[in-house]
């Protein structure tokens, strides 16, 4: 398998520049990150790719059992690292694919330069015995994944405007609409359950790369607690609350959300 055509690869900015890697969540691909790339290429290679399943990823790609889990995307990420070869790359990954990033630089941590963890969660789901809030309880995950199995364009609709989080700018909310439209609609079902009943949080005391965790000031899917959890959990990391509010802050803010990159690859290099 080509792993350049299996993922979309694609490669843009400065050549020789420090390289940044872009991750897209789920139901996206990787043209969420359309409103940050021009600020980044300017100083830096970006590399942007699709998850199998979703944008124009191969799907034959596809399998069960390699995607069972996030240990299967996480392999194609360093699958992608060392294809390239272009050397130790900054990996920002939004939502589930920054837990993607833990578990590569966990297995591999001189693919990496540093992570950039946006609007992460190790788990959506709560665990009151440990006192740890993850936004959701089994009940809502399961009811989540149910009306996803039953009707996933309905549940694509109803569930962007909320995941976005921007009311009052209804046009992100149809956009994420459309990113999820898009996805294969079989593969973004089994890509929900690894993605909402996944819980990676003794993952995070693995990683030895330097380490941003950036969350939004407000956001219904990652609230504040689960930001702090997994700051507290990586050694050495730090953590920033960026203004813009959302699950998305790269369509909602991408002036911010390229600014807080910028800043953390500067201060690594």
């Amino acid at each position: 398998m080509n792993v350049r055509s299996r993922n979309h690869v694609t490669v843009t900015g400065r050549s020789g520049g420090p390289v940044v890697m872009l991750a897209h969540g789920f139901g996206c691909d990787q043209n969420m990150w359309r409103l940050v790339v021009p600020t980044l290429e300017r100083d830096f290679t970006v590399v942007l790719f699709d998850h199998v399943g979703a944008g124009r990823s191969d799907l034959s790609a596809w399998s069960k059992h390699r995607y069972s889990t996030l240990e299967g995307y996480a392999e194609d990420v360093l699958e992608i690292c060392h294809e390239l070869d272009l050397g130790p790359v900054t990996f920002v990954g939004h939502s589930v694919s920054a837990t993607m990033g833990v578990l590569a630089a966990a297995r591999d941590p001189e693919a990496f330069s540093g992570l950039v963890l946006l609007a992460p969660s190790p788990c959506f789901i709560d665990d009151p015995e440990a006192d740890y809030r993850g936004g959701f309880s089994a009940e809502d995950i399961d009811e989540l994944l149910e009306s996803l199995d039953a009707n996933y364009l309905g549940w694509s609709g109803a569930m962007a405007p909320v995941i976005m989080g921007n009311p009052d700018r209804p046009e992100l909310g149809e956009e994420l609409t459309n990113s999820f439209c898009r996805t294969d609609p079989d593969i973004a079902r089994a890509f929900a359950r690894v993605t909402f009943l996944s819980d990676n949080r003794e993952d995070l005391a693995e990683v030895t790369v330097p380490t941003l965790v950036a969350q939004c000031s407000r956001d219904a899917i990652a609230p504040p607690e689960v930001g702090a959890f997994v700051q507290s959990r990586i050694p050495g990391s730090r953590l920033i609350t960026l203004d813009a509010t959302g699950h998305c802050p790269q369509l909602a803010a991408p002036e911010e959300t390229a600014a807080a990159i910028t800043a953390f690859v500067e201060a690594t290099r």
